[in-house]
């Protein structure tokens, strides 16, 4: 390609980008919290059952009273309250003031319109706390909860986060790429395609999320910059890395790009292909927020492959050898897969294979074994990595009400079956008040129902188990119940079903790629397992460094998904870098010697690529949920593991040990070892 076509084709991309942008927009969802609940769940019928009662359209924020010194609360401080809430309401009443039994705390309700999302919800949400807040006498402490004001927190939590992820991840991959390349130009190129990679991917995200029914919201946004990012990087690292090897036997250097874009182009194609057809088996979960990030995560991968084998060896044949200033390769043909510590390493492990594999197994079984102990999943207090008012406000509301208050639990029948479903309600032990809320023209009745149990909690989902068989028991009543334990309780069951559904889809998929890339069944399946039992092994260290070491509760209901679904794909990765050079080294050296020498000239660039990726996992701690930071974690240690001990370690033992057998039924079984 001559430097006028070079030219031609990158003002095209970069003009074809810029609209693409600019057509879509601005991404307005990425303040709002990730939806999770099914359609199908019942707690999900009746959020859609709601719409039929009179008072449809507002939900309510909870304010809780209590005073500084910790005394009761008298007539003064219930009148300022209700003033209060009338300030918030413009009303006179917004609904009773209920007191403590202790005589400590109050609360009230302040109705918030229930289509408001994201930043909207949180500018309302804040009016109420600066209008409550205002004219309140000393001594007492107004705080905000409830449902719009978790939401509204968690919205305000995103505020900037999203920049703040972007340019603290390009800041680490700007670090790692000079630590890499060792030149003050070179990285440029690369963190610009990629950067300008994740621009796009972000638009194609947003236009996707217009065209269907799935979200972009923060924390979907966040994953899919940093996977953009990462796998990007990734692919950046292997091409400038085979390009720099194509440079030392040619001096033409775009005859050595091209022949670098031909060996590493198939290479990275199948690694992007496994990962997307890996994200896109997402699709098939019961979670909305699951589909949505397959979906997105997947574009995205696509736009990372696009501008890596497009965009980037344009940039780098525009800027010449000269770019890798000032450790320029000369074209002096020499072969560093001889040489080196990779080359070292590998040569070790091939002499004792059956010792370096036991040991390297029997260490990732003892990470693994943090899995038994692991907790799993974080009730609504919880998701905040740091600390908010709609926290701290139920906090302070279960001080003195039981937990449900600020919350009830929702029932929907048949008004006719009344007397029936009440006394289900006297047969249900765990349930601390009940009381019937309205009738929609429709026939519906409605109750509010506070459960005497912590939010999310295991008491509580037992609760809403005895309280949905008790009234499922009523003839002809169709009764449901909903409300946020309720949508927690189907959140967890709907997360448990995608896991058994999925993770078995995924190894599938992987399974045949690599079938389909080695044409070698025995290395097939040793090259999953090894990936799989390196993804639990990262799941049972990292929880047990999120529970014991961070302080988390417990691992968030998505995190084993989608940490052992990012494993599995990105581990693949550094898979078929390693092995596609073993198949172009075996039939000329033999397996043993092909593996030393894939480790040797692969090697620098996988351990390059592993920690860049572990890192950009790692900046997911700067979003303000626990769920994300916990992710970062897992994955982050899961790379680090798949790079030093199972790419460079493990999987180099297993092919020396299994020998010629492991390229069976390929023609490359039939190659004779070299000596």
């Amino acid at each position: 390609m001559t430097a006028r076509r070079s030219w031609v084709l990158l003002l095209v991309i970069i003009a074809a980008s810029a609209g693409l942008i600019g057509a879509v927009g601005e991404n307005t969802a990425a303040g709002q919290a990730p939806d999770s609940l099914p359609p199908s769940a019942p707690s999900a019928r009746v959020e859609q059952m709601l719409g039929e009662f009179p008072d449809a359209g507002s939900t309510a924020a909870i304010v809780v009273v209590t005073r500084a010194d910790g005394g009761d609360l008298g007539d003064d401080d219930r009148a300022a309250m209700a003033a209060a809430i009338m300030r918030a309401t413009g009303q006179p009443s917004a609904g009773p003031i209920l007191t403590s039994p202790d005589q400590q705390a109050a609360i009230g309700q302040v109705p918030v319109d229930a289509e408001l999302s994201g930043f909207a919800l949180t500018d309302r949400v804040e009016d109420i706390r600066a209008s409550t807040d205002e004219g309140l006498p000393d001594g007492l402490i107004l705080q905000v909860t409830g449902g719009p004001a978790f939401g509204a927190d968690i919205a305000d939590s995103f505020s900037g986060a999203n920049v703040t992820l972007l340019a603290v991840t390009a800041a680490v991959v700007a670090v790692l790429l000079i630590a890499t390349y060792r030149s003050p130009v070179l990285w440029l190129v690369p963190l610009a395609v990629v950067g300008a990679a994740d621009r796009v991917a972000t638009g194609v995200g947003t236009g996707l999320a217009k065209m269907t029914t799935l979200t972009f919201d923060g924390s979907t946004a966040g994953i899919t910059s940093v996977l953009v990012f990462g796998a990007g990087t990734n692919y950046a690292l292997l091409l400038v890395s085979r390009y720099r090897d194509e440079l030392h036997r040619d001096a033409d250097h775009r005859a050595a790009l091209r022949q670098a874009v031909r060996r590493a182009g198939p290479a990275i194609l199948a690694s992007n292909v496994t990962v997307v057809a890996a994200l896109l088996v997402l699709l098939l979960a019961a979670l909305p927020n699951t589909r949505s990030l397959g979906a997105m995560a997947a574009a995205g991968l696509l736009v990372a492959v696009v501008f890596v084998l497009l965009a980037l060896p344009v940039a780098l044949a525009l800027c010449g050898r000269n770019v890798f200033w000032p450790f320029v390769p000369d074209a002096n043909g020499h072969d560093t897969m001889n040489e080196g510590i990779w080359h070292a390493v590998a040569g070790w492990v091939v002499r004792r294979p059956a010792m370096v594999a036991g040991c390297a197994i029997a260490l990732l079984v003892v990470c693994a074994a943090g899995l038994s102990t692991a907790q799993i999943g974080l009730s609504q207090i919880d998701q905040f990595r740091v600390r908010a008012e709609s926290v701290e406000g139920f906090d302070t509301l279960a001080q003195h009400f039981s937990s449900g208050a600020s919350d009830p639990t929702i029932v929907l029948a048949r008004s006719g079956s009344a007397p029936q479903i009440e006394a289900a309600f006297g047969r249900t032990a765990g349930l601390a008040q009940t009381w019937r809320t309205g009738i929609s023209p429709t026939g519906l009745a409605r109750w509010s129902v506070v459960l005497d149990a912590p939010p999310a909690s295991a008491e509580a989902f037992d609760t809403i188990a005895a309280l949905r068989a008790a009234v499922d028991a009523v003839p002809e009543a169709d009764a449901l119940v909903g409300g946020t334990d309720a949508q927690a309780l189907d959140i967890q069951s709907a997360a448990s079903r995608d896991r058994t559904v999925i993770i078995p889809l995924v190894l599938l998929v992987v399974l045949v790629v690599l079938l389909v890339l080695l044409r070698a069944v025995p290395g097939a399946l040793v090259l999953v397992a090894v990936t799989v039992l390196s993804a639990v092994a990262a799941l049972g260290l990292g929880s047990w460094i999120s529970e014991y070491m961070v302080g988390f509760p417990a691992l968030d209901i998505s995190v084993p998904l989608f940490a052992f679904l990012f494993l599995v794909a990105l581990g693949v990765d550094y898979t078929i870098f390693l092995v596609t050079r073993a198949r172009e080294e075996t039939p000329r050296h033999g397996t043993t010697r092909g593996m030393v020498r894939a480790v040797s000239a692969t090697g620098a660039v996988i351990t390059s690529a592993g920690v860049v990726l572990a890192a950009v996992f790692c900046v997911l701690g700067v979003l303000p949920l626990i769920t994300l930071t916990q992710i970062g974690i897992v994955v982050g240690l899961g790379i680090l593991l798949d790079t030093f001990v199972v790419r460079t370690v493990v999987v180099p033992a297993l092919f020396s040990l299994i020998g010629r057998p492991v390229w069976w039924p390929s023609e490359l079984w039939r190659v004779e070892e070299s000596g």
